[in-house]
């Protein structure tokens, strides 16, 4: 017999008896309504969000071999000299205006000496495209792989990137000025380079002792302008 409370009323539990014998409780109904709602909620956000990412999308754009220039510079005891090289390939990953990532290769077989002429120019030439150097003939591309971009702010960025010579990959580290010119961007970079990391050794005095003025500096400086189309 159930009990009864002071006003003669039987006792009934917190919610709803089925046919079966199961209490389907109030709180029970308030936590499926609510986990209804979040669902749908949750739905709607994520929906917004791949709508937005496809509006914004990321815009892969394909550098401009011709426009683009790579221009370097290395250095010894006695001097310097200039010179230039090809890109192959390239493109730059751009998303509402702000730099993302990229990469490009380097033709290395075109290594052109500038500052000289003639036969002296062919000569060096000769040698940074030698195994002694770069052994295009082995290792004919380098590339270089954008891993992560800082904004700074005024089209400035700190750049992170891969960098691969004679298949040796290391990481390496620039700043960046992106502008934009109509539908166009360009991206220019001052990017030093340690050659003795990528096994290229001839002429260090890390390496070779007594070399006096002889001496080839390390580190090269690479001057790199990328146009997009």
């Amino acid at each position: 017999m159930a009990d009864s409370s002071p006003f003669g009323i039987a006792k009934q539990p917190f919610g709803q008896q089925t046919k079966s014998g199961n209490v389907i409780t109030a709180h029970s109904t308030i936590n499926k309504t609510h986990m209804t709602k979040l669902f749908f909620s949750l739905l709607l956000t994520t929906s917004f969000a791949i709508a937005a990412h496809a509006e914004n999308p990321v815009n892969e754009s394909k550098v401009n071999v011709t426009a683009s220039t790579l221009e370097w510079t290395g250095r010894k005891v006695t001097g310097k000299h200039n010179g230039t090289v090809n890109l192959k390939e390239g493109s730059l990953q751009i998303k509402d205006g702000f730099l993302l990532g990229g990469s490009f290769v380097i033709d290395m077989t075109t290594i052109k000496c500038t500052d000289l002429d003639g036969e002296y120019a062919g000569k060096l030439e000769g040698h940074l495209k030698a195994d002694d150097f770069f052994g295009v003939a082995t290792y004919p591309s380098a590339t270089i792989v954008i891993t992560q971009a800082n904004a700074k702010g005024d089209g400035m960025y700190e750049v992170k990137a891969n960098l691969t010579i004679k298949s040796v990959t290391k990481p390496i580290s620039f700043n960046t000025q992106v502008t934009q010119e109509g539908k166009k961007y360009k991206a220019t970079s001052n990017i030093t380079i340690d050659r003795t990391q990528f096994n290229v050794k001839y002429g260090s005095g890390k390496f070779y002792e007594d070399l006096g003025d002889t001496t080839i500096y390390d580190e090269f400086d690479l001057k790199v302008t990328l146009v997009t189309l």
